[in-house]
């Protein structure tokens, strides 16, 4: 392999690290919406993997709340604008509820002349619809804030666990069969939605918020037994 093309895949590698490893939402489409890539962070928010994603239309996986919306972008693209772009969307979270928020697409390509593919992310307000609710009027809900924010898959709460423990990064990606990236990307997740400043922080909310038992060693999820 000649040297450029040895740089210029290396270059790829680590742009591809990083985007797997960006806490935001991103998706690379095609001109017509179809997408080519996805972060974890992207494949989170429609409960699936990347490779799940790949071909999906973005806009079935998030809803437009206008389709005027779609329309003016569509023929902005056509007439090779270089805009950014701004959809508001809502989506079914994998919990069964109604999210909404908005999607960024911006055009990328190697030259002006090349048809452009779309750099798409997602910025998701903090509301949620319950399950079963469509038409945009929010239903009251029985459970409290605390406990929507305590919920965790059993993968992130096997984190929080070994976490408490005092295990490394490393030791908790063997206890759980997960990479170290894997793991570091739960816990960023983790972090984010509970605005813990470091992992001392985030095991402290997670007692507070419950979902680590209290006065049990080994820690434990509360919802172990």
């Amino acid at each position: 392999m000649d040297p450029a093309r040895l740089e210029a895949v290396t270059w790829r590698n680590r742009a591809l690290l990083l985007f797997d490893r960006v806490a935001m939402p991103v998706a690379v489409c095609d001109v017509y919406g179809a997408v080519l890539l996805a972060n974890p962070a992207m494949a989170a928010e429609c409960g699936t993997t990347p490779g799940r994603l790949r071909g999906r239309d973005v806009l079935e996986l998030f809803r437009p709340r206008e389709a005027t919306q779609v329309e003016r972008i569509a023929e902005a693209l056509r007439l090779r604008h270089r805009s950014r772009y701004q959809v508001s969307v809502r989506w079914r979270a994998p919990d069964g509820a109604e999210r909404q928020g908005e999607l960024t697409a911006d055009p990328v390509s190697d030259t002006v002349e090349d048809t452009p593919a779309l750099l798409v992310m997602l910025r998701a307000d903090g509301r949620r619809e319950p399950p079963g609710r469509t038409d945009g009027r929010r239903r009251p809900s029985t459970a409290s804030p605390v406990a929507e924010e305590a919920r965790v898959s059993p993968t992130e709460a096997r984190v929080l666990e070994l976490l408490a423990g005092g295990a490394t990064t490393a030791r908790a990606a063997r206890e759980t069969g997960l990479t170290v990236d894997g793991v570091t990307y739960h816990l960023r997740r983790l972090s984010a939605r509970w605005h813990a400043a470091n992992r001392t922080e985030l095991v402290a909310r997670a007692y507070a918020l419950g979902v680590l038992r209290p006065g049990v060693w080994p820690p434990e999820a509360a919802g172990a037994r």
